[in-house]
């Protein structure tokens, strides 16, 4: 089966499988007190510019998005994002099992618009009743979004600046965050995404690792124990280094932007293939994950020899279906697609 279902199908670069063989059999200290743990949060806070950051290894993207969030409100509060964000829609209720409310607004092409969010924000507190209500107390966004959308450096900095004016942390999925940073349309940069977000995290599981994310709060407001909440919430390994050293390996010789620039590659050649075979996007995105529309009789053909996700019905006879690219994607796969299609 040829497969672009999504970008976490296969296991681990071949670097990172070496590395942990290499030190498999060295003790260490659990939970994240090892040197591998140190040397990769080093190299993180250098390639963010922000040598004051705080970082963290988590097992997870919705172990994360559920701690961050959770630990960050307060028990009256909820999180701001778009009605098509991933803690929306795809988490399968995990912010509301912490006990929090997500607070959808308007998506256009997945990304939240920071004059609808200013709006959002000062009908709040301009209704006579908010003091009954759930208060806003912070903003999530995803870069790339569901959608594979990007944020501009100038929509980034507007959202900031709202954040700013009302006392909220604005906290960046970074799931796939190496995939929007290397794409050709991208103008932002790790240093910006440091200094504008008070909290992001750097995806490890869909750019190469075998699992794990690294948290990092940049403005020194890692919530108070910190360690024992992310613990309660299932989200610390006890084998700490396993994330440490896949970390290590990224942030060592721009592997992390290697793999991030090879999948967005095979993306705009999954993107001129499609063209080529007369396809219709839903939405052209700059990222590794391609929207395109299918009748569904032919989807259900192509379904038995290419694995792709469902994402959203367009209407009775069509489909919306995601293919998406990877580290691990080669040119034998695409012209294996190109024959199939």
């Amino acid at each position: 089966m040829l497969s672009f279902e999504s970008d976490y199908t296969t296991g681990a670069h071949p670097a990172i499988l070496q590395r942990l063989m290499e030190t498999n059999l060295e003790a260490a200290s659990g939970y994240g007190e090892d040197p591998y743990c140190e040397s990769a949060k080093e190299k993180i806070r250098l390639a963010c510019e922000c040598p004051e950051a705080d970082v963290w290894f988590l097992t997870g993207g919705t172990q994360t998005n559920a701690t961050v969030i959770s630990t960050m409100l307060r028990s009256y509060q909820g999180v701001v994002a778009a009605d098509t964000g991933h803690v929306n829609t795809h988490e399968a209720g995990a912010i509301e099992y912490s006990g929090h409310k997500v607070l959808a607004v308007p998506q256009h092409a997945g990304k939240i618009d920071a004059e609808e969010l200013e709006q959002f924000l000062e009908n709040f507190y301009q209704d006579g009743n908010h003091e009954h209500m759930v208060f806003p107390g912070m903003v999530y966004i995803s870069h790339p979004t569901e959608y594979g959308t990007l944020y501009t450096r100038e929509e980034l900095e507007r959202l900031a600046a709202i954040c700013r004016r009302y006392e909220l942390p604005l906290y960046m999925d970074g799931a796939r965050l190496g995939y929007g940073l290397m794409s050709l349309q991208s103008d932002l940069t790790l240093a910006d995404v440091a200094r504008l977000c008070d909290v992001f995290y750097i995806g490890g599981t869909k750019v190469g690792a075998l699992c794990g994310e690294a948290v990092v709060f940049t403005k020194r407001n890692t919530p108070l124990h910190f360690l024992p909440q992310v613990k309660q919430r299932g989200a610390l390994l006890a084998k700490g280094r396993l994330l440490g050293i896949q970390f290590d390996v990224l942030f060592t010789d721009g592997l992390y932007w290697e793999i991030s620039r090879h999948a967005i590659r095979m993306a705009e050649r999954l993107k001129k293939l499609f063209h080529e075979k007369g396809c219709t996007f839903y939405l052209e995105s700059p990222t590794n994950q391609q929207f395109i529309i299918l009748e569904n009789e032919k989807m259900e053909k192509l379904k038995q020899q290419v694995a792709f996700s469902f994402w959203e019905k367009a209407d009775e006879t069509h489909t919306i279906v995601r293919f998406a690219t990877s580290w691990s994607t080669t040119e034998e796969n695409l012209a294996q697609l190109a024959k199939l299609l």
